[in-house]
């Protein structure tokens, strides 16, 4: 059998449709802490800070760990790759908290390191006074399932270090056109969660909603074109996708961006597409596979569905047909 011709991995899920965002609402400002030139030293820390915030907008890690978000004590819902990993980052007074324990812990961020459909019952599992502590990391389109329960406002961050196993170092998501690194987090606990990153050496940036949501889109198209490309061509590696169906992805990443940014309001910053490909290749190595439908591609294609209804033409016509293609949605 040839490789185009492998048999698909498609993850098949209930389909249930997820409402589109219907607010956003703007996040309280937080300032930067003052920070005091040193006289030794080649470079001061006051002109480090602002090179970093000129470059890519969040703290350094000089500034990061001066607000003591390393000794922060966090609670963590989830024990595998990425919780463990946050875990040997702090100052050894985190909680870990497994599946079906009640959500206890100290005052402060409350970072859940589970998978998009565990999040329901993390939630149930959470006094009603500690909700807004809860720190949201999925990839996918999560707004919707935020809104409908009231934590709209809640941190979110958009984590791209990666690691390969529980215990492993992360690797910080950096790319030949994102060399600042493209972790980002907007929120109440934005800059304790920045600076837990920073105490490894690792990038984030503290955005406002109105920019998270645009580095938002852009990740959740990147994991819904690249997957879906890569599905339908034998379940290749993203760096074949990225190779040798780059026409393929160009079109469908299109096609998302702008149906994404209708939906939400957003225009994208030019060069979309040379950003993603270039993540592309940061994760060369990574396998395909369409899966968490209803918070990824499903949510472009309730856009879709919704457009037919209406009477419109479909936004995305091309994602649609490939969703079918691969027997993602029926």
């Amino acid at each position: 059998m040839q490789a185009h011709q492998c048999t698909k991995l498609v993850e098949r899920i209930p389909w249930r449709s997820l409402q589109p965002v219907t607010a956003i609402v703007p996040c309280n400002k937080v300032a930067f802490p003052k920070v005091l030139p040193q006289r030794s030293g080649s470079q001061c820390r006051t002109h480090t800070l602002s090179i970093n915030l000129k470059r890519c907008r969040s703290m350094p890690v000089s500034a990061a760990r001066q607000q003591g978000g390393n000794d922060q004590a966090f609670t963590l819902v989830g024990s595998g790759r990425v919780g463990t990993a946050l875990e040997k980052l702090g100052s050894g007074s985190d909680k870990i908290i497994e599946r079906g324990q009640p959500v206890e812990g100290p005052p402060g961020p409350i970072v859940v390191c589970t998978r998009n459909n565990d999040l329901q019952g993390v939630l149930d599992s959470t006094p009603e006074d500690r909700r807004e502590d809860l720190v949201f990391i999925q990839n996918g389109m999560l707004q919707p399932w935020l809104d409908a329960r009231n934590l709209g406002n809640n941190t979110q961050a958009l984590v791209y270090f990666a690691v390969s196993k529980k215990g492993e170092t992360p690797i910080d998501g950096k790319t030949d056109a994102n060399p600042e690194g493209l972790t980002a987090v907007t929120g109440k606990h934005a800059h304790a969660f920045a600076a837990r990153l920073a105490a490894g050496d690792l990038s984030c940036k503290v955005l406002d909603q109105t920019q998270y949501k645009k580095s938002m889109l852009e990740k959740l198209i990147w994991i819904c074109a690249v997957m879906l490309v890569g599905t339908k061509n034998g379940n290749i590696s993203v760096g074949e996708v990225e190779k040798d169906h780059k026409d393929e992805l160009s079109t469908l990443i299109s096609e998302l961006a702008a149906s994404g940014e209708t939906e939400l309001k957003v225009q994208l910053d030019e060069g979309v597409l040379e950003r993603l490909l270039a993540y592309s290749r940061s994760v060369a190595s990574f396998p395909t596979a369409v899966k968490e439908v209803p918070w990824r591609n499903g949510w472009f294609y309730d856009l879709s569905l919704q457009a037919e209804q209406e009477g419109k033409a479909d936004p995305s016509p091309t994602h649609s047909a490939w969703l079918k293609e691969v027997g993602a949605v029926g």
